[in-house]
């Protein structure tokens, strides 16, 4: 008892029992109500949907609900809070998104315009993918959408949020700074969602969630929504504190990732990914391509490398200008731009139909990550093809994916005919290009950038009117001194010099 109670101190108490708690659930993959059930199916029929909502769905092509709508829509459209485990790609937007178009239809707001509902998610790409999903599930419900995020048009949004909004879709650090300007007022929601609350974690957002949460009405004045990819104890410890008794659902990430998307591994040296990538882009019948990097800096590379072999690619990383990260996403969703090279910016709120291959140029270092990118491959009904490449740097994180995936990766050794040169690389320059690109240009041109000059009608002190010091005047005199002839008549150095003990002269 006393080990216990020190154990209790140390750690989070919720953290604590929800750890308690894990081996006692209902196995996920169960046809219960915390279960998985991915064979269900129906019609949203079923959920006896608003005539505005229903001609929505119909018009966005949606014919059955997925297991995710299936099990959150009844617990949702009843005013339960629900906190559901769904990989992306798995209609969780629909979801909840139609769980806001009906609620808010019902609702009696005295003050339409005035903010009702509240998405909030962790990255740019996300909101506007909720958005546009939004605009076409709606489009009948006469709900007013607007999205807010930063890096673009800070007092453009500010503007239409004070012109009214029925639902804001939100990244953290953007939302928070119109909290403080006051053109957001978060009293009025009725109905949060909180979107990939796993990622909020990762990316450091959850301070920020945590100060949104705090300003909201009571927990119990409103509904909330909560979807992440993993309901780990820290997320679950989240719905403990701000959510109302909500209903737990899952669904496997399993049938999102085997049996829709075909996995290749291959295990290449670090210095033969680029030959190996190559071969497999001029091998595979790709249509679109996805390619993911682990770092900035590596991104850029690749991208660069692409293009000097002939390959449309461009770099989307997350530091890019807003305007240019939105243009190169509408290139890549109208099928203009064909490679894609992205950091895990990507790997979430990127929804494209039609991309045929997933690239992992390096292996992801969060196992999660790993669902998530290859999720971006096979949507809509669709196959799509997810290639990784193991190398030395990134191959003990291999492990821990298969273990998250419950299955091995299927190995390819590629053949030797499958390394294609980069071609993008210079000639090598031999010694005498060396030398002429060196002292292309004489010795003058480099004495000018490397000489300190003085401005003109202002000499500098202590030096010659040719920008020499005295001293480095005198010892390049003394380094051209002339020499002297000796009594033999033969020249030697001006320097004295002094026999060695095997008879040769040398220098003092």
């Amino acid at each position: 008892m006393n080990q216990s109670n020190d154990s209790l101190q140390k750690r989070g108490f919720l953290t604590q029992v929800v750890e308690w708690l894990t081996p006692f659930r209902r196995r996920k993959g169960s046809p219960d109500d915390n279960g998985v059930a991915s064979q269900l199916t129906g019609s949203f029929a079923d959920f006896n949907l608003s005539e505005p909502v229903r001609r929505g769905v119909e018009e966005a092509g949606f014919l059955h609900p997925t297991p995710i709508q299936t099990l959150a829509l009844p617990i949702a459209l009843a005013g339960t809070d629900v906190a559901g485990q769904a990989q992306t790609g798995t209609g969780k937007t629909a979801a909840f998104l139609i769980t806001i178009f009906e609620r808010l239809l019902a609702m009696d707001r005295r003050k339409p315009g005035v903010p009702t509902a509240l998405v909030v998610a962790p990255t740019r790409e996300l909101v506007l993918q909720i958005r546009q999903d939004a605009e076409v599930l709606g489009r009948h419900a006469g709900l007013r959408t607007v999205a807010v995020f930063g890096g673009i048009d800070y007092h453009g949004q500010a503007s239409q949020l004070r012109e009214g909004a029925d639902i804001v879709i939100a990244t953290p650090g953007r939302l928070i700074d119109y909290m403080k300007q006051r053109a957001f007022l978060p009293d009025r929601i009725r109905i949060l969602v909180v979107d990939e609350a796993d990622r909020m974690f990762d990316l450091g957002f959850i301070k920020d969630l945590r100060y949104i949460l705090r300003r909201l009405p009571s927990y119990d004045k409103r509904q909330s929504l909560l979807f992440s990819a993993t309901l780990s104890p820290l997320v679950l410890e989240l719905t403990y504190q701000y959510m109302n008794a909500p209903k737990e659902i899952y669904v496997r990430p399993e049938a999102v990732t085997v049996e829709s998307v075909e996995q290749s591994l291959f295990h290449v040296a670090k210095r033969e990914k680029l030959s190996l990538l190559l071969g497999i882009l001029a091998r595979e019948p790709w249509e679109r391509v996805l390619i993911f990097v682990n770092t900035k800096a590596g991104v850029e590379w690749l991208a660069a490398k692409l293009r000097g072999n002939e390959y449309p690619a461009q770099a989307l990383t997350g530091d890019l200008d807003q305007r240019r990260r939105l243009r190169l996403l509408e290139q890549f969703k109208s099928g203009e731009l064909k490679i894609l090279v992205a950091s895990d910016v990507a790997s979430r709120g990127l929804h494209v139909e039609g991309i045929s291959h997933v690239i992992n140029y390096d292996l992801p270092l969060d196992r999660e990550d790993y669902v998530h990118r290859i999720g971006r491959t096979a949507r809509a009904g669709r196959s799509g093809r997810a290639l990784s490449l193991a190398c030395e740097d990134y191959v003990y994180r291999l492990e821990a994916i298969e273990e998250y995936l419950g299955q091995k990766i299927p190995v390819v050794w590629p053949e030797p005919e499958w390394f294609l040169p980069d071609r993008s690389q210079p000639a090598p320059r031999t010694q005498a290009g060396r030398k002429g690109r060196r002292f292309e240009g004489g010795g003058r041109e480099r004495e000018r950038r490397t000489r300190r000059e003085p401005r003109a009608g202002r000499p500098s002190e202590g030096r010659t009117p040719h920008g020499d010091s005295p001293s480095s005047q005198e010892r390049r005199s003394r380094s051209r001194r002339p020499r002297r002839a000796d009594t033999s008549g033969s020249a030697v150095s001006a320097t004295p010099r002094e026999p060695d003990p095997a008879g040769r002269t040398r220098d003092k």
